[in-house]
């Protein structure tokens, strides 16, 4: 009985809704008094209907019955404090959220008083206010289909007139914080989905049909934000802005898979209002008269953002008509686009390109917030000499009358390395847009050859001239598909929206040009020293794709500049066969070996659009690595070992030859009997602390790794193969001339140089035992040093007289020497171009070099 009597009442019973209800209908104004109770009740009012539409009906019968929603009305009305809306609106989504029963949502979406709390006044200057408001609207939205959407709208002669929800929503499309924008996406995405063929033609009508084109507009402001912040970034190397560039890309993303998500709900005219818009207020006069090749000393973030930009709308945008266009458009002169920014067409006012910071904008463009750039592209050998009669025709003419598309190939062949990737980029992505039909990559130059081969065979089965004929003419089997051919339908199209007129006169020209245009730009990529290595590996991408079988497009000028460029890679790296680092030379190889292989036979190309925003620094001379700098050393090894690579695979590829899964590379000699190593007692595994060693060799020393604290050891210096050491050991008093191992550091960079003043002291540089260069920990996403540069460390060591530093001096040459003559011994058939390509004589090679001696070269 008791226990009965203090036992807590059960709250969730409809005793305790028909209570809470009849309070709050006994509420006629709302003050500070009650209105804590007027709080509880909405919140437990919210609890209970909840409960009781997954327990027991009788409570929505309950809340129904009562009117309940028309007394939150009324309580929202006679409150003048913010709590109040604050929690009515939260006890609304809360309800419409969790309400499963069908019956359920369709009360609440009946009476007009959603549509009611949808239009009341709030006052969204609290931002807490307008945060529940937007939740509010997106519960709602998550409720709707073909059925409920027509409770919230309203309609005359079975067309709608107002759509509170929606109109109310879009209002915050563009707000500043960006959790308001996110769901004000959901809300919408969630009405295009419900497919109402009338709320579809509400949406696609005046006025309302502005919100696409606000959409594309906003998307543009933020393009330009970004084009700032990377104009920043190239203008202050210094400075870290890659968090702020990375934030940018990410929301620039953002809208466009929203764009492909509202084209994906299948809305008539919304794919085309949508393409009209960035074509009209981004493409046409901001993107594309960015790409210019006008020599001058400006920024060139334009160009880079631009570059990126197309690849992003191509990559994520999938409307045809859009790919088609923007490809369409790059057979257009340059001069036709900057004619085009500034002016007023078809309804659109355009801007004028991407600006640098040193340029006025003129009226028109400052009024679209936009400004005009120039790109310097550097000045390098002209590659004029690799293209036929009939292209160099087309590229001895001024940069105005350029095409678009000759734009980015110039690029390639003559702009820097951000320039080259980011044109690679567009290149590539325009390869892989499912959407473009294969007249239009073929007209680009970059149809891959199995698909040419595919397509003239499918012409010789169908044609009306003899198999043979179809088959191996090409110019005429061209020619047939020029006269229905895709490009001129879209080239009329531009003419007449767009009102693009000034088209190229040469434009058809011999089916060839065009690819071997593109194939000459890329040939004389790789012969270019001041690009990077992972730029020249999405050329060699690009490459593959479009010759995947053979060499049968090279002609015998690709080959010799191939080899050309192939034979000063090798000669770059093998003057590292002496430099820091050749005791990691092999594995470095190996290792960008096997990634370089992976990459070329990828289906995507090596490297993501955004990374053109990223670029990474050349060391593309000796000058350019400090003399105490290991590290730097380190990084041009692995640079030119990524590009010696890139390059080797190519050679073996203008063969027609696969790709071996490892390098051509002589396995491990065997060590000389009388070697310092074997008269050690060391293995393979090198000197680890507390190892024991044999000191005969070894030549005594003092040093002293704290200040005033000077130990005594035997110095050794030792190689094994392609690695080394130096080596401190201290004697065992009862077992001499044996020692233990205390320190060991690596042979290889260690530049011993004996004091100028002090000639019995040696000093010696001490750098990792790692390549940094090769620890993906040590560097962010893109490549940049996460801590501070790295410093080498110092010994000098004091020996008991002049011969004995000299000695120990000759023992680490002498040691150096082996390990160098080893690598280059290793590397011997790599190197050696014709032996590595001679593929089949890889095993007699292989098997004869067992027992080659290490110092046979």
């Amino acid at each position: 009985m008791w226990f009965s009597f203090w036992r807590s009442r059960d709250r969730f019973t409809l005793d305790h809704l028909r209570y809470l209800t009849d309070q709050l209908t006994k509420v006629q104004i709302v003050n500070d008094v009650n209105k804590d109770f007027v709080i509880e009740a909405l919140r437990s009012i919210a609890e209970l209907i909840t409960y009781g539409d997954q327990h027991d009906p009788s409570f929505f019968d309950f809340f129904m019955e009562k009117q309940v929603v028309g007394e939150f009305v009324r309580i929202l009305k006679l409150s003048k404090s913010i709590s109040i809306p604050l929690q009515l609106l939260q006890t609304v989504s809360i309800m419409i959220q969790n309400l499963r029963s069908e019956h359920a949502i369709y009360y609440m979406f009946s009476n007009e008083h959603m549509n009611y709390l949808i239009t009341y006044s709030f006052d969204f200057r609290n931002e807490e206010l307008l945060s529940y408001y937007i939740s509010f609207l997106r519960a709602i939205s998550g409720k709707l289909n073909k059925s409920t959407i027509s409770l919230l709208v309203k309609t005359h002669d079975e067309e709608v007139v107002s759509f509170p929800l929606y109109v109310e929503a879009i209002r915050f499309a563009f707000h500043e914080e960006n959790m308001v924008r996110t769901a004000v996406r959901t809300v919408t995405l969630n009405v295009y989905h419900v497919g109402d063929e009338c709320v579809n033609r509400y949406i696609t009508s005046a006025p309302h049909t502005e919100y696409f084109s606000n959409l594309v507009s906003f998307f543009r402001n933020q393009c330009m934000d970004l084009n700032r912040l990377v104009s920043e970034a190239l203008k202050n190397q210094g400075s870290d802005s890659t968090s702020a560039i990375i934030a940018a890309v990410d929301e620039i993303e953002d809208n466009l898979y929203y764009f492909s998500d509202v084209i994906s709900a299948g809305i008539p005219d919304v794919g085309r209002l949508i393409t009209d818009s960035i074509l009209m207020l981004l493409v046409f006069p901001l993107l594309l008269p960015s790409l210019r090749t006008l020599d001058s000393n400006d920024m060139q973030s334009g160009v880079v953002t631009s570059l990126y930009l197309l690849c992003c709308i191509l990559r994520i945008v999938k409307i045809k008509d859009l790919a088609t266009t923007i490809v369409a458009a790059l057979f257009y002169p340059f001069e036709t686009f900057t004619k085009f920014s500034g002016g007023k067409v078809n309804g659109y006012t355009s801007d004028s390109g991407f600006t640098s910071v040193s340029q006025e904008p003129d009226d028109n463009s400052a009024k679209c917030k936009a400004e005009y750039l120039t790109v310097e592209v550097p000045n390098s050998t002209s590659s004029s000499d690799l293209y036929p009669e009939s292209v160099m025709s087309e590229n001895n003419r001024s940069s105005s009358n350029l095409t678009l598309r000759e734009v980015l190939l110039a690029y390639v062949t003559k702009g820097d390395d951000v320039q080259v990737l980011g044109s690679l980029s567009v290149l590539a992505t325009l390869l892989q847009t499912k959407e473009l039909d294969e007249s239009m990559l073929d007209k680009l130059g970059i149809l891959p050859q199995r698909k040419q081969h595919k397509k003239q065979l499918l012409q010789a089965l169908v044609g009306e001239a003899s198999g043979e004929e179809q088959l191996f003419s090409s110019e005429n089997s061209w020619m047939r598909d020029s006269i229905g051919c895709e490009l001129n339908t879209y080239l009329e199209k531009i003419k007449e929206l767009y009102g693009l007129s000034s088209l190229c006169s040469d434009l058809v020209t011999s089916p060839r040009v065009p690819r071997f245009q593109v194939l000459d730009a890329l040939v004389s990529l790789f012969c270019r020293s001041n690009i990077s290595a992972e730029t020249l590996w999405d050329g060699g991408w690009l490459l593959r794709q479009l010759l995947p079988y053979s060499e049968a497009e090279f002609n015998s000028q690709h080959l010799e500049l191939l080899q050309v460029s192939y034979k000063n890679s090798a000669t770059a790296l093998v003057k590292e066969v002496r430099g820091f680092w050749p005791d990691l030379l092999i594995t470095v190889l190996c290792n960008e070996w096997k990634k370089c292989k992976r990459a070329m036979e990828s289906s995507y190309p090596p490297k993501e659009p955004k990374c053109v925003l990223f670029p990474s620094p050349i060391l593309s001379s000796e000058d350019d690595i400090p003399d105490s700098s290991s590290f730097a050393a380190g990084e041009r090894l692995h640079e030119l070992a990524k590009v010696f690579v890139v390059l080797h695979q190519l050679q073996i590829f203008t063969l027609g030859k696969p790709l071996p899964e490892k390098p051509l590379i002589y396995p491990p000699g065997d060590l000389p009997a009388n070697s310092r190593a074997q008269t050690s007692g060391l293995d393979l595994s090198g000197p680890k602390p507390g190892t024991e060693v044999n000191l005969v060799n070894a030549v005594p020393c003092r040093i002293a790794f704290e200040r005033g604290k000077e130990r005594h050891f035997s110095f050794l210096a030792i190689s094994v193969g392609t690695s080394g050491w130096l080596v401190l050991a201290e004697e065992l008093p009862l077992k001499k001339p044996f020692g233990v191992v205390r320190v060991a550091a690596p042979l290889a960079g260690c530049n011993p140089k004996i004091d100028d003043k002090h000639s019995r002291w040696l000093h010696l540089r001490i750098r990792p035992s790692s390549l940094p260069v090769l620890d993906p920990a040590k560097f962010n996403t893109h490549g940049k040093l996460k801590s501070k540069a790295f410093v080498d460390g110092r010994w000098t060591l004091a020996f008991r007289d002049e011969e004995s530093c000299k000695s120990a001096l000759c023992m680490i040459v002498e040691e150096i020497n082996f390990l160098c003559d080893e690598v280059h011994r290793r590397l011997k058939p790599l190197l050696n171009l014709e032996t590595s390509l001679n593929l089949s004589g890889l095993a007699d090679e292989d098997s004869s070099s067992n027992t080659t001696p290490r110092n046979s070269v």
